[in-house]
Parts: structure tokens; C-alpha cells; sequence
């Protein structure tokens, strides 16, 4: 076997006599952790506050909802996010449109990437990232992510060809991928590099901000992400050519480029040379996102302070292993991702949700996740989900070990003592005998689980993470080796390594 499906099924913990009603896992009958739902944003926890709900109505009442009406580039609420976002990121430009994929989408086309081109990105990534390749007329080409869910730059030089013209970089999950190697990569192949910070808005690799490294980064507004306008997005770059292209591709005609370089002449004669794809961002997206910006640095705060604090109390639990950042720091926090190596990581989540905990197994047969490439069937053809998977074994044996936990920046420190409560819970019965004792599974209203020992977070100095953020500012928070290339007209392609 070489990984991709396993040989056997794992032993799932099975329900132990003599337990407390405590101990037992709700699985079985116990009693859960829990019972509030689980705060995650499509329930309404999202950090949205009574000055962004207003200044939402200030576009609205103004009755121009057109970025592109009779006032002047810095008097509309999107071109002045884009100054803010510019000023924010440290860039020569930004562009706000319509999404996330969009934004993707445009840096492709915009930087003259030709149609029919290979663009390399992982097997780990959400269904928009491969979706955006195919949307600007090109195809992906597949790699392997490592055992901490990063783009394995092994594989990817294994599997180069000249016909990969861009490396997409995905920052999946709010942790940074390997920027210096793979912008260094990329220069020896003479090819450039786009960064997916869709899922990381405001997160840094060593002092700089993700989706400045390459040639354009993208980033998503989706209900989810670090600023949230329901449906939106933006990219940012140092190259004006591409930005000037970008900006007519996403709709700015009869010369309303123009608006976009009020300082002189833009790098580019005119509109005409370029279709227009209209995926532009309102006034009413544009105002919300700018008073959201005011707050950002407290949202991220909140973000690193309950992940530092989840990682920090369950590092060193037996039976699972914490994904690990590639340099101290470098991710957002919104989500908590550890492995279950030689265990049920599909069981794991099963029983964290019976504690009240929202958790899946990233590699579920029982999901239908479009964050993992096997779910991407435009893709392959004909080719059965288990023929998929063989094209990425590797990758497919980490997504089967992980769980996935969302972090809302509006969790209490009640709810993060709750998830490490139940994780340690769900981990003893899956390991009993190298768990904690039963008194380890009582968190404490002041802090850590009783007896627990405050590992290091993930890419942290050996200290206990900090407790996590109080309600400073008020939440809306709700109530309780193969080788492969599809026939037919399919979009992508999965190729073996050159050894």
C-alpha cells in the first residue's frame, strides 16, 4: 500500500466500563462539555459592530452605490478602502472587487499569464483556488503538502515542467506557507509567484504581512475572513502594469481606469485590449470594509490570543500532534488543526461534536469538503475518487489524520477552556492508557486544565500561551507517484515527479 487508502480501518475507541458521567465520552452516553452551540460566523458570531452597521447606511442613504459615478476616485468609499488597504499592506496599489476567487482570477490574467498554461498550488486548498486557475483560462497542476499542510516544495520541484508558468501559494487556514523557498524556487524557474491569502487577512510571515511576497496577493471579504462584508475582495501589488490591467478586467471601462492613477499617466494606452469581466466592489461592500479596518488589529489580537492559548494547553496531549507554522508566529489563528497519527481522526471529530465542539475530519469519506482535491471532480474526468486520491498520497493520508476546529474571534475563555476540556477528554478515551488522569479533564474557571502542564504554543518560546482576550470590545456573538491527465475537456492535472 502506499498510503492512500488505508490497509485497515482504525480501531475506534470503543466505550469503557467504570466510567463517571464526566469521564464518558457523550459519544457513548456522557455527558458533553458543552451544550451552547459552537460560535462560528454562518451562526451569527462575527465581529461586526454598531459603527460598521452604520456606516453601511451612510452608503446606503447616500443613493451611490457605483464606484464609478460622477465623484472623484478618492471621494468614493472604494477608492478610499483601496488607500487604506494600500496603506495597511505596505503596496503601490490595491483593488477591491467582487471576491476573493475574483481577485485570484484577475492577478492571473492581469500578469499576462498565457491561457492554456500549467499554474502549480496545492492539494490542500479550497475549491475556489483551483477554480480561479480555470477561470482565468489556465490549468492546475497539483502538489503534495507536507504533514503540516504546507505546499511540499520537494514535490513541486519533482513535478515541474516547462509548461508551469506561476506558482499559486495558498496560505490555507491562516498559516503562512513557505514564502523564502518558494519565492526563491520560483525565481530559478523564472516564473512568478501569486499568493492565495484569502484564508489569512492580517496574518505575517516574520514581520510582513502575507500576500506581499509575490507578485499579487488576494485576499477574500466572505463572511468568514478577517474583514467581512458578506461577498468580497481585493488584491494588492507593487507592479503597476498588472494593476492597471487588473483594474479594466474587473470593469472599469470607457476609460475609468484612468480614475486609478490621479498622480499621471497610467502604464497602459487604454481599455480596449482587454475584455471587461464586471467584478467590481460597491460602495455599500466598500464602507462596511472600512470601518471593519478600523478594528482589524483588535480582531487579530483576539484570533492569536485564543489559538495561543488552545496550543499552548494541548501541546504534548498523547495521540494528537498540532500543526506546526513554518516560523514562530506566522498564522492567523481562526483555525485549530492537529493530526491524529495511526488513529481515527474521522471518530476524533465525530466525538468532539458529540462534546459540543463544531470539528471535522479534513478527510472524511463522510463530508463532501471542497477543501480537499479528490472533492474537485471538474478536475478529473472520469476518475473515481480513489484514482484521485493516488495522485496525491501523501497528501491524502495527512488530510485523513487531521481536525479542523474553527476559532471565532468572539470565543470566551470559557468556550477555549471548553474545547480544551473536551479535546483532552476525546484524546484519553482514544488513548487511555497514556491520558491524563480523570482530575486533568477539570478546567478551572482561572485557567488551565487542574494538573495540565502549559506546553509551548506552536512556534512560541517554551512559555503558556496568555489567556485569551475579554470582551474588550462587544461581539455579535448567537445564541446558545501516479501520473494522471484528465480527457475530455477537464481542467486539471496531477503529475508524477521527475526523479
Amino acid at each position: 500500500m502506499d498510503g492512500t487508502e488505508e490497509s485497515s480501518t482504525p480501531v475506534r475507541p470503543q466505550a469503557r466500563t467504570g466510567q463517571t458521567e464526566d469521564t464518558r465520552l457523550a459519544l457513548y452516553g456522557g455527558s458533553p462539555v458543552r451544550h451552547a452551540p459552537w460560535p462560528t460566523y454562518d451562526k451569527g458570531a462575527v465581529f461586526v459592530h454598531p459603527e460598521d452597521e452604520e456606516a453601511a447606511m451612510r452608503a446606503v442613504r447616500s443613493h451611490l452605490y457605483f464606484r464609478y459615478d460622477h465623484r472623484a476616485q478618492h471621494e468614493t468609499e472604494c477608492g478610499a478602502l483601496e488607500e487604506e488597504l494600500r496603506r495597511y499592506f505596505g503596496s503601490r496599489h490595491a483593488l477591491a472587487v467582487s471576491s476573493g476567487t475574483a481577485a485570484l482570477a484577475l492577478a492571473i490574467m492581469a500578469a499576462g499569464i498565457p491561457p492554456g498554461s500549467l499554474v502549480a498550488c496545492p492539494g490542500f486548498t479550497f475549491v475556489a483556488t483551483p477554480s480561479a486557475i480555470v477561470l482565468a483560462g489556465c490549468t492546475p497542476l497539483l502538489v503534495e503538502v507536507d504533514e503540516n499542510l504546507h505546499m511540499d516544495l520537494d514535490d513541486l520541484r519533482r513535478r515541474w515542467t516547462p509548461e508551469i508558468k506561476a506558482i499559486l501559494v495558498v496560505h490555507m487556514r491562516g498559516f503562512a506557507a513557505d514564502m523564502e523557498a518558494l519565492t526563491r524556487f520560483a525565481a530559478e524557474m523564472g516564473v512568478p509567484v501569486i499568493e492565495d491569502a484569502v484564508p489569512a487577512l492580517g496574518a505575517e510571515l516574520r514581520g510582513r504581512k502575507l500576500g506581499t511576497f509575490g507578485l499579487a496577493g488576494a485576499f477574500s471579504t466572505q463572511s468568514d475572513k478577517s474583514l467581512n462584508c458578506g461577498e468580497g475582495g481585493f488584491l494588492v501589488t507593487d507592479d503597476s502594469v498588472l494593476f492597471a490591467r487588473a483594474v479594466v478586467l474587473s470593469g472599469a471601462y470607457e476609460g475609468r481606469f484612468r480614475r486609478h492613477f490621479p498622480d499621471g499617466d497610467p502604464p497602459i494606452g487604454t481599455d480596449l485590449d482587454l475584455p471587461l469581466l464586471s467584478f467590481r466592489m460597491d460602495e455599500i461592500r466598500a464602507a462596511l470594509l472600512r470601518s471593519e479596518l478600523e478594528r482589524l488589529p483588535v480582531r487579530l489580537e483576539r484570533f492569536r490570543a485564543n489559538y495561543s492559548y488552545v496550543a499552548a494547553a494541548l501541546a504534548g496531549v498523547p495521540g494528537i500532534e498540532i500543526r506546526q507554522p513554518v516560523a514562530p508566529g506566522a498564522y492567523l489563528g481562526e483555525a485549530f488543526i492537529f493530526r491524529v497519527p495511526g488513529g481515527d481522526a474521522e471518530w476524533f471529530a465525530r466525538a468532539l461534536r458529540h462534546e459540543g465542539i463544531d470539528a471535522r475530519n479534513l478527510g472524511s469519506d463522510e463530508d463532501v469538503n471542497v477543501r480537499v482535491f479528490w472533492n474537485w471532480r471538474f478536475m478529473f474526468g472520469g476518475l473515481t475518487a480513489e484514482q484521485v486520491r493516488a495522485l496525491l498520497p501523501a497528501t491524502t493520508r495527512h488530510l485523513r489524520e487531521a481536525v479542523d476546529v474553527p476559532l471565532s474571534s468572539s470565543l470566551s475563555p470559557a468556550d477555549c477552556d471548553q474545547l480544551v476540556r473536551a479535546v483532552r477528554k476525546v484524546a484519553e478515551a482514544a488513548h487511555p492508557a497514556a491520558g491524563p488522569p480523570a482530575e486533568a479533564l477539570a478546567v478551572p474557571e482561572s485557567g488551565l486544565p487542574a494538573g495540565a502542564h502549559a506546553g509551548p504554543a506552536p512556534g512560541t518560546a517554551g512559555t503558556a500561551g496568555p489567556r485569551p482576550v475579554s470582551d474588550t470590545v462587544p461581539d455579535t456573538v448567537p445564541p446558545a507517484g501516479a501520473s494522471a491527465v484528465p480527457d475530455g475537456g477537464t481542467a486539471g492535472v496531477v503529475r508524477a515527479g521527475r526523479r
